[in-house]
């Protein structure tokens, strides 16, 4: 089975460089590596967004461009955490390449492209590379009616269909760096390509769910 992991940079870094979940992260994709194919696209986290903020004055592009650059040093330190190649791939046929060569890559996001995220470049990989379901791991332990970190009151969502998740998507206003566990440009294609998605937080949630195990997490279908 091919699966596309997109790898939130506040997991990876959401102070300091997060040794702990990097080993735990490791092992369990090692495991797993035996029987399933992995493409891992990491996220900027707090370090993208801190930079962004630092250009807050200057033009959109200017702000994705440093974010991507982000994206691409996460993916070089997980890539080679993992131990499987020692660069970042820059388009979709090196990715390609990475992946019949290794059975697992390690990106970031590939190119500028207005209002998408490594969460978009995550489906576009999906549907190129004919993967079999899209697992977007972030901070949080899926979708909540609200920000949870904001309103105690915000209830979990399990389960939504592709239309009601566009729906919720398309009410965040775009920006570079945004903070919501997938970007627009992700929400449509999952929907467009019915792309099976999941999202969740924890590493024994990640291999119970690989693992068609009871876990914590929205299914979005």
């Amino acid at each position: 089975m091919r699966i596309v992991i997109s790898l939130g940079g506040s997991l990876i870094v959401p102070n300091k460089i997060d040794y702990d979940f990097l080993e735990r992260f490791e092992k369990v994709i090692l495991k797993l590596k035996k029987h399933h194919e992995f493409i891992i696209v990491t996220g900027g986290g707090d370090i993208a967004r801190d930079y962004i903020d630092a250009l807050h004055k200057k033009s959109s592009m200017s702000r994705s461009l440093v974010g991507i650059a982000s994206t691409k040093l996460n993916a070089l330190l997980v890539a080679n955490f993992l131990g499987f190649h020692h660069y970042v791939p820059d388009t979709a046929n090196e990715v390609k390449r990475l992946l019949n060569k290794n059975g697992i890559v390690v990106c970031g996001a590939l190119g500028y492209r207005p209002n998408m995220t490594s969460d978009g470049t995550s489906t576009d990989l999906v549907r190129k590379l004919r993967a079999d379901y899209f697992i977007n791991m972030t901070d949080v332990k899926g979708l909540y009616s609200k920000d949870p970190k904001k309103h105690k009151d915000a209830k979990f969502i399990s389960k939504i269909g592709f239309d009601d998740f566009l729906k919720k998507a398309n009410k965040i206003k775009y920006k570079s760096g945004q903070h919501f566990v997938l970007d627009q440009f992700a929400a449509r294609m999952i929907k467009k390509y019915k792309i099976k998605t999941i999202i969740l937080k924890d590493i024994k949630d990640l291999e119970n769910c690989i693992g068609n195990k009871e876990f914590i997490g929205t299914v979005i279908y």
